[in-house]
């Protein structure tokens, strides 16, 4: 077996990587850097601190109860202010690019970034807003967004967002917990080439949120206001100056992110300020080699926790390339053409999105140049062995494919890229400087070249303060340290590979148990997907007569019926590269396949109304609609 992509010595020797191991006196491989990284973690830290030049006062102690988690304290003497390390530079370059489907194309210089956040900045002062308190944006992928969120960290406050395709009730659900003073929304937002109107959802929010004392809106698809005050008259009775950033202490909360709430009402997970900045820094700088200069990319929405890490880019010195809309506007060549036109270096999506184009056989090789492009990364789900020779045969060949791992609990990821090394089929590269990751059997102990539980056994500085509201901090230990006291278990099925990196099989709690053999639901979806009649899938373990049996839903494409013959097939190709033991016993049609708003199928909601439970949090999904099909199924009722 060899490698898809290994880079060339000379492409290696110019790595941020490279440098970073030269200055922590490591020689060898990435590996002897991660273990360094994680036997000397308070060297290791400090050193990236420097290394990227972060702005603030590092303190005299880097690590306290180090043997604790949770309870570890990183820097805890340190100060600093995560906007002021985002807004470094002044010029004419840009410091955003943004487009709006195939229709709205704006652009921020880094001045004109700076002079909008110091406005917005003294206008949320105005307005009462200081260190601790909560400010929310409900706002599609716009350079305001990004605005809004340094100047509410710029004063030590904490920023929270969801997507505007949110209906009121999953928004309520989120900020209702938090309290926020001020409300950014924008006049409206783009899918699919159509406008949908975001006011009159805020206005019916705005009803149920008493502690709210502004609401801002960001002029986005020219929709006449409604609600609150323009952006403009907002920030109309304050010059741009410079930016005051309040010096908070390193473990202050920067951000609240939620869990997806498939399961009840979402958890407000707390991220520190200081955590967050260098863990970013770290997997922007070292993992994905971001340079002073260099164009990011990252397909998301501002319900998803890749918002946040994008943001983080400004810190390494890129240019933010934002995006709103669907990514197959321009008949799925849009992303491609925004990399071309603007010099896009690392191209961030997801795994569903490339299984997608590879459906439709687009070939972005043969019409665009692509020449700026070092990265790609893939994230939301495992990407599949096939995902990977897509990827190399059809976008580019000479790249890093970076499959990365992680998630919003610790907002940043556990494992992912790493510029030096090999890129192997199926595989994601190495995991994380300074995490130390194990996979564990179900009585805690550490094993290799066998499948288990992902967890990290030691305390890592973006690890959550908590969650808001939680006395005690029951819940959050519930969440993360339960099952093996002392150590996170981040509830991922995977495997560690003989050349250091993992394969994902999906969640752990969604694993299935036929027989009391445990399978990861990806080692399923990646053989079904790759049949050109489905568009995708979602498997399920059912109770049945006292086992476990399991159930293969799918979506065909357009016009086509489940058959004998393609049920066959289906079964045929799992069997023929998996085991008996994950062939379906049943497989059923479905005309749509549920998701979060951040585009992860929701197989435990699925199995919950397959077993007659309710679902306690629709308002979590793009599309709840969708459940009723899996509601009693007569096929599901039988041997």
């Amino acid at each position: 077996m060899t490698p898809l992509w290994t880079p060339s010595p000379e492409r290696a020797a110019r790595t941020n990587m490279a440098r970073f191991m030269a200055r922590a006196g490591i020689s060898g491989s990435y590996d002897a850097l991660h273990r360094w990284s994680v036997r000397e973690s308070e060297k290791f830290w400090s050193l990236l601190w420097d290394f990227c030049e972060v702005r603030g006062a590092k303190g005299a102690r880097t690590l306290v109860d180090g043997d604790r988690m949770p309870g570890a304290k990183w820097f805890p003497d340190g100060r600093l202010n995560f906007a002021e390390n985002l807004l470094r530079e002044r010029g004419e370059a840009d410091a955003i690019v943004f487009w709006g489907e195939d229709r709205i194309k704006r652009r921020l210089s880094r001045s004109e970034l700076h002079d909008l956040v110091s406005r917005l900045q003294q206008a949320l002062a105005a307005a009462g807003v200081g260190k601790g308190d909560r400010v929310a944006g409900y706002l599609p992928n716009l350079p305001e967004s990004v605005a809004a969120m340094l100047a509410t960290s710029s004063l030590g406050a904490i920023w929270s967002s969801c997507s505007p395709d949110f209906g009121v009730q999953g928004v309520l659900d989120r900020f209702g917990q938090i309290e926020p003073k001020v409300l950014f929304c924008a006049d409206g937002y783009l899918y699919g080439g159509k406008e949908f109107d975001a006011q009159d959802k805020a206005q019916e929010i705005l009803s149920k949120l008493p502690t709210v004392r502004q609401c801002v809106v960001v002029p986005y698809i020219g929709a006449e206001l409604k609600v609150g005050i323009s952006l403009e008259n907002f920030v109309s009775p304050f010059s741009p100056e410079e930016v005051q950033f309040e010096q908070v202490e390193f473990n202050h909360p920067l951000y609240i992110l939620y869990s997806s709430g498939t399961t009840g009402v979402p958890k407000c997970i707390v991220h520190g300020a200081g955590g967050t900045l260098l863990q970013h820094l770290k997997e922007h700088a070292l993992h994905s080699d971001v340079k002073p200069g260099d164009r990011v990319f990252y397909f998301t929405t501002l319900g998803w926790m890749m918002w946040n890490w994008l943001a983080s880019g400004l810190a390494a010195g890129a240019t933010l390339l934002l995006y709103d809309g669907s990514p197959f506007a321009a008949r799925g060549r849009v992303l491609f053409d925004f990399a071309d036109a603007e010099g896009m270096t690392h191209l961030g999506t997801s795994a569903k999105f490339i299984d997608a184009i590879a459906k439709i056989r687009l070939k972005p090789a043969a019409t665009h140049r692509l020449e700026a492009l070092r990265a790609v990364l893939s994230t939301g789900s495992p990407l599949a062995p096939e995902g990977f020779d897509y990827v190399y045969a059809n976008i580019k060949r000479d790249v890093c494919l970076s499959s990365i791992s992680g998630g919003t609990d610790i907002v940043s990821c556990f494992v992912l890229g790493n510029p030096m090394g090999a890129v192997w089929r199926g595989e994601i590269q190495a995991k994380g400087l300074g995490m130390a990751i194990e996979v564990f059997d179900e009585n805690g102990a550490s094993i290799e070249k066998a499948k288990g539980e992902l967890v990290c056994t030691r305390p890592f500085p973006s690890m959550p303060l908590g969650f808001w509201n939680d006395p005690g901090d029951a819940k959050f230990r519930a969440a993360y340290f339960e099952k093996y006291p002392n150590v996170w278990r981040h509830g991922d099925w995977c495997e560690l590979t003989a050349h250091g990196g993992m394969i994902i099989y999906g969640r752990s709690d969604a694993v299935l148990n036929p027989g009391g053999v445990r399978i990861g639901t990806a080692e399923i979806y990646r053989q079904v997907e790759q049949l050109d009649e489905v568009v995708e899938s979602l498997v399920i373990g059912q109770d049945w007569e006292g086992d476990v049996r399991v159930v293969l839903f799918v979506k065909l494409q357009e016009g086509l019926a489940l058959d004998e013959k393609l049920v066959s097939r289906i079964k045929q190709r799992i069997r023929d590269n998996t085991t008996p033991r994950h062939v379906p016993d049943k497989v059923v049609q479905v005309a749509d396949i549920p998701r979060t708003k951040s585009g992860k199928i929701v197989e435990l909601a699925v199995r919950d109304v397959v077993h007659g439970r309710q679902v306690k949090n629709l308002e979590a999904m793009a599309n709840p609609e969708a459940l009723e099909q899996f509601r009693a199924r007569p096929e599901l009722t039988q041997p």
